[in-house]
């Protein structure tokens, strides 16, 4: 090793305000220039940029057509209650947590694990089903199921442990 002690560059407090100026400056500058460069000599059609070319590209995603769906029929509520069948929903949405116990999931059949739920009631169960619970998202993770599917659904897990 050597004798030499070692000894700073920065001397003076001027010297020490420079250097952390331009610690700071220099790399927005930096980052400047290169978004620059990144964004120079680009040439953009102007026709892709008129409204209506832009309204074109966005339709598929932002149309609501309600011309399908009519007027809604007195008793059409009943008539879903009536239509909904548990055991699909509980296949095609329920069973991926509640067939195998995921995230404490109670198991479909599992006396001892829905008997906690079933303590504060039925009504509790619909509510933790429709608005979610812990790991549960609302509705299973399925939000085009109807109130009346997802309450179908839940009977019939129910039915599976009385």
């Amino acid at each position: 090793m050597s004798g030499k002690p070692r000894e700073s560059l920065i001397k003076t407090p001027k010297q020490l305000v420079t250097v952390l100026v331009l610690a700071f400056v220099a790399p927005i500058i930096v980052i400047v220039l290169f978004a620059q460069l990144a964004t120079s000599g680009r040439t953009y059609d102007e026709d892709a940029r008129s409204p209506e070319a832009i309204a074109k590209r966005i339709k598929p995603v932002a149309e609501v057509n309600l011309g399908a769906a009519g007027p809604a029929v007195p008793g059409s509520a009943v008539q879903a209650a009536a239509k909904a069948d548990g055991r699909k929903v509980y296949e095609s949405t329920c069973m991926a947590c509640h067939g195998a116990g995921v995230a404490n999931a109670p198991k479909f059949g599992d006396k001892k694990a829905w008997a906690m739920h079933l303590m504060h009631g039925t009504e509790h169960v619909y509510e933790n089903a429709l608005k979610g619970k812990g790991a549960m998202p609302p509705k299973g993770g399925n939000l085009t199921l109807s109130e009346a599917e997802v309450k179908a659904a839940v009977d019939y897990m129910l039915a599976a442990v009385k």
